[in-house]
């Protein structure tokens, strides 16, 4: 693209890299935690023809095991964050080819690396909106509950 010195150029590629990380972090876990969900929630059934004793412990702590990770799904919105995160990496990536094909909007500007560095921070700043935003409803919500 352009040089390692090149602050906009710098600050866009970590941006790329920590929403990229941050998604693909966000997907492992939420993946991970709906199978442990789905597995429990299969056995349950099949228990009681297991010769297991307190076999009803055991289906109790599986349903417990169930609430608690679905829980934790809510609480930590692994989902929403996996999807806007990849949503705001993959904007920020669109950003960057255009930028480096000089197409609109930035070809015919009198500084290119300004628009970039103005377009960046809004995507960056429209996130980080979204994403107070969200930490409030939430908040709200089990204020109310």
């Amino acid at each position: 693209m352009t040089t390692d010195a090149d602050p906009i150029v710098n600050r866009l590629e970590d941006q790329i890299d920590w929403y990229d990380r941050k998604s693909s972090s966000n997907q492992k876990i939420y993946k991970r935690i709906k199978v442990m969900e789905i597995v429990a929630a299969a056995v349950i059934p099949f228990l009681p023809a297991l010769p297991i004793v307190h076999i009803d412990w055991v289906a109790g702590g599986l349903g417990v095991l169930i609430t608690v990770l679905e829980g934790l799904l809510h609480l930590n919105q692994y989902q929403q964050n996996w999807i806007a995160y990849r949503s705001t990496c993959e904007s920020l990536k669109h950003e960057k080819y255009v930028y480096i094909a000089k197409a609109s909007p930035y070809n015919g500007v009198a500084d290119a690396r300004a628009l970039l560095a103005e377009r960046v921070e809004s995507l960056v700043s429209q996130e980080h909106a979204k994403w107070a935003s969200a930490q409030q409803e939430t908040t709200k919500k089990q204020a109310a509950a």
